[in-house]
């Protein structure tokens, strides 16, 4: 769907003292989401769920994506967002908040609109195409590209450029330790997208800055004893390659920007870390607080169903057994790869099925006992 979109941003026009000298700071994404909280459904409610006076009946609600004071709305139709404007105002001004206008501005997807197209959000930037990199037209008319905003690229490169200009004496060591941390953080934040081109390019500037700095610091040297010194040759297949990756002769290596992508999956609904649904947050982050690791990443793994019947483990109080999918009994191992969670009574049929309960009782009635490292 095509759409215009109003990028805003607040402006604290009346707060208390304690609050102005907290801004910036961590606890300022919270205490936005307090006093914001409720700003989505009194823009929702003021439009009709659909125009039924309209052909094909389309969706009517806005769409509001609110993060902390930055917030994004999206419709078809620009008289709705301007509509959408006027009651974010009205609602704001109640508690001494203004929108800032330098920062407050509607934009068409696909269409310049004011010479822009498209809007940058939390260091993304969302955009139509039309065409392909190869001039080719898309089969449904248009296409969404998402990519890490140019100022989100400018700002991680003059960081990680200045991170190098201030550390020109520090072994190779340390340089490493101190820009691993900076570049994985940043290429996690972006892998949800399809940016491998990006990432690309942001690896190739920083080789290029690592360059400099490696020829600054042996400038009689020939430019390839620098590179054999501080991007040293691998073997790979049996033969000597060139892999121009930064590291140390004992192997710690420059983290790349480019990785695989790992897609995203909204969050369901209005789920909470805190309402206590613990099988769904451990099915979706491979953790949690109250589940031991192995039982966190069965969860994942299985996507929160049960390896036998495929339905959902609603809560923990059901029963929810470990089970080996080659019984210890037939000769499976207590591996991770063999371990998969089942409803008790899934477990019980399996069990049944499999034959090791009987294997079991079997050895014991003969005096047999498994080793202590192998027993159920």
């Amino acid at each position: 769907m095509l759409s215009f979109a109003c990028r805003r941003t607040l402006l604290c026009r009346a707060l208390n003292r304690g609050v102005c000298q907290i801004v910036g700071g961590v606890i300022s994404p919270l205490l936005a989401n307090i006093a914001l909280h409720g700003l989505e459904t009194a823009v929702q409610e003021a439009f009709p769920e659909r125009r039924y006076d309209l052909p094909g009946r389309p969706q009517w609600r806005p769409l509001v994506v609110r993060y902390a004071d930055d917030f994004v709305v999206l419709h078809q139709d620009r008289a709705v967002i301007e509509r959408v404007r006027e009651i974010v105002a009205a609602w704001l001004s109640r508690m001494g908040l203004e929108l800032k206008p330098s920062k407050t501005r509607i934009s068409h997807t696909l269409e310049p609109h004011h010479g822009l197209v498209g809007f940058d959000f939390l260091g993304f930037s969302f955009r139509h195409h039309t065409r392909d990199a190869r001039g080719r037209r898309y089969r449904k008319g248009f296409h969404l590209s998402i990519r890490p905003s140019t100022e989100a690229q400018r700002r991680h490169y003059a960081e990680l450029a200045g991170q190098i200009r201030m550390r020109r004496a520090v072994s190779q060591t340390d340089l490493i330790a101190v820009l691993n941390p900076k570049i994985e953080g940043w290429s996690d934040y972006y892998r949800v997208i399809g940016a491998s081109q990006t990432l690309g390019r942001m690896d190739h500037l920083l080789w290029r800055r690592l360059w400099r700095w490696a020829i600054r610091r042996h400038s009689g040297r020939s430019r390839e004893w620098v590179a054999a010194r501080y991007w040293p040759t691998l073997r790979s297949r049996g033969a000597q390659e060139r892999v121009w990756t930064f590291r140390t002769t004992d192997g710690y290596t420059l983290a790349r920007h480019a990785r695989p992508s790992r897609r995203h999956v909204k969050v369901a609904g209005t789920a909470s870390p805190f309402n206590g649904d613990h099988v769904y947050w451990a099915s979706r982050l491979g953790r949690h607080p109250q589940l031991s690791r192995t039982w966190a990443t069965l969860l994942k793994r299985q996507c929160g169903r049960c390896a036998a019947c495929g339905l959902h483990f609603l809560t923990l109080d059901e029963v929810i057994e470990a089970d080996h999918r080659i019984p210890l009994t037939l000769g499976g191992t207590r591996a991770l790869g063999n371990l998969q969670l089942l409803h008790g009574h899934c477990h019980d049929r399996k069990t049944a099925a499999d034959g090791s309960d009987h294997q079991r009782r079997a050895n014991t009635h003969r005096g047999w006992r498994q080793p202590r490292g192998q027993r159920r």
